[in-house]
């Protein structure tokens, strides 16, 4: 029997947010929900993709998307927000960059 070892040119079996990524998302998350705008999120880990989804209310569509494609890291970049009517938001390779269309919205609830 013979073990096979990980190949960096192979995909992996499921692509997930690393701890650095989902510290930054958790952070605006964090921010957002004492500023009373968002309530829940879920976490998905497909394929080809992981979407890190941001609810309202629970039983809701998503308010909006942070999705990680990891194969469109050459071309538009790999991190996009996706609003619920399916528009891209901000697309990138820098998280940081890409979540700061969501923090623009924080800081209008703020000068309120």
């Amino acid at each position: 029997m013979t073990i096979q070892t990980p190949s960096p040119f192979h995909a992996p079996a499921q692509v997930a947010f690393q701890r650095t990524e989902l510290g930054l998302i958790l952070g605006l998350y964090g921010r957002m929900v004492a500023a009373g705008e968002w309530r829940d999120y879920g976490i998905s880990n497909l394929r080809d993709m992981a979407v890190f989804s941001i609810f309202r209310r629970t039983a809701e569509n998503p308010l909006y998307r942070i999705e990680k494609h990891p194969r469109l890291r050459l071309r538009q970049g790999q991190y996009a927000v996706i609003g619920m009517d399916g528009q891209v938001l901000k697309r990138g390779n820098d998280l940081k960059a890409v979540l700061q269309v969501l923090e623009r919205k924080l800081i209008r609830l703020v000068d309120k």
